[in-house]
C-alpha cells in the first residue's frame, strides 16, 4: 500500500480538475479530436480523470489498468477497423496512458505510444494540460493517417467529445 499515492488521490478535487481542463479546454480537445478524424479512419477518445476511488485506489489499480478498463467502458474497441485509441489522463499520478485496439496497436507498438505519453507528461508537469492533449492527439493522428488514411465518407463510430470521469 503507498500511502502518499493514496494521499494524493484523496486530495485532488473536482475543483483541481476543472481548473486544469476547463471548458474551453474540453472545447478544443473535441474539436482536434473532429479535425483529425477527417483524415483518417481511425476513431480517437480523451479521458480524465482526477483520482481513483475506494477500493480500486487501496488495492493499488495502476493507471494503466484503469486505462484498460475506461477503454472497455467507453467502447473504444468497438470499432468496425479495431482502430479505436483512448488518450487515459490520471491526473492525481500525472499519468498518461494510451490504449489502443488491436488492428491500430499492431501497426504502431507499445514504444510508440508510451513516447506519446512521455511527451504529453512533460507538458503537463508545465501545467500545460490543453497543449499537453492536443500534442498528443496530433501524435496519434499521424500514426492513424499513415496507417488509415480517410476513404471516402468515413462514419463517426465514437463521439469526440472528451470525458471527465
Amino acid at each position: 500500500m503507498n500511502i502518499k499515492r493514496i494521499t494524493s488521490h484523496l486530495l485532488v478535487t473536482h475543483w483541481q480538475v476543472n481548473r486544469a481542463f476547463p471548458r474551453q479546454t474540453l472545447i478544443a480537445i473535441e474539436q482536434a479530436i473532429k479535425a483529425s478524424e477527417t483524415a483518417h479512419v481511425g476513431e480517437i477518445r480523451f479521458a480524465v480523470e482526477g483520482a481513483l476511488d475506494g477500493t480500486p485506489l487501496f488495492k493499488g489499480q495502476s493507471a494503466r489498468e484503469r486505462a484498460i478498463e475506461v477503454f472497455s467502458l467507453l467502447r473504444v474497441w468497438d470499432t468496425e477497423r479495431n482502430n479505436g485509441v483512448l488518450i487515459y489522463l490520471l491526473l492525481a499520478d500525472r499519468d498518461v496512458e494510451i490504449v489502443a485496439d488491436r488492428g491500430i496497436h499492431a501497426k504502431v507498438g507499445s514504444q510508440e505510444w508510451e513516447k506519446i505519453c512521455r511527451t504529453m507528461e512533460t507538458a503537463f508537469k508545465q501545467a500545460n494540460y490543453e497543449e499537453g492533449v492536443l500534442s498528443g492527439i496530433q501524435a496519434v493522428t499521424q500514426h492513424l493517417v499513415q496507417h488509415f488514411p480517410a476513404v471516402g465518407d468515413g462514419q463517426n463510430e465514437l463521439l469526440d467529445k472528451p470525458v471527465v470521469l
